[in-house]
């Protein structure tokens, strides 16, 4: 009796430690996906370097109140996967939303984005952001921008001068 009580003591801080490290974990309802569509999801996670699993409810419960996040409770009703990623916080959100789009019996419940619980709508409006290298190429363009304009000034001066001249 006693070594089952240990190892669901070791799954709950199993399942507490992920909630800690991981910068991004969301929490779905996977009830009607068919076999295949499920493995397809975790090749796309497993790709991402996403961990994918099944837990109990009970033992998530305990895990999160042991990681001090308070408001998962509600989520953590029927079947649920739960989605940690410990390198990119975006990459589970995209993946798992962008699923959800293609089949509907993909839920997703709630998670909790760098220590804080996130809500349906903030993980959805964090799988919309752009990658990474298209946030950079952004900025690089808004950096751009004002020596652009300078030079085009400069030539459409230039060019004044030079039919004035002329």
């Amino acid at each position: 009796m006693s070594s089952a009580i240990d190892q669901k003591k070791q799954v709950v801080e199993e399942i507490s430690t992920k909630f800690r490290d991981s910068k991004s974990t969301i929490i779905v309802d996977y009830r009607g996906l068919k076999v295949a569509e499920l493995t397809e999801l975790r090749k796309s996670l497993r790709d991402a370097g996403i961990e994918f699993k099944v837990y109990k409810n009970t033992m998530t419960r305990r895990a999160a109140e042991q990681a001090e996040l308070s408001g998962l409770d509600e989520a953590l009703t029927g079947p649920n996967a739960i989605a940690f990623s410990n390198d990119d916080v975006v990459a589970p959100a995209k993946i798992l939303n962008d699923f959800a789009k293609k089949h509907e019996a993909l839920e997703i419940k709630a998670g909790v984005v760098e220590g804080n619980v996130a809500t349906v709508e903030e993980i959805k409006a964090l799988a919309e952001l752009p990658s990474r290298e298209g946030l950079l190429s952004m900025l690089l363009s808004v950096l751009q921008a004002p020596i652009r304009n300078l030079a085009l000034a400069t030539k459409a001066v230039a060019e004044q001068k030079e039919e004035q001249g002329a």
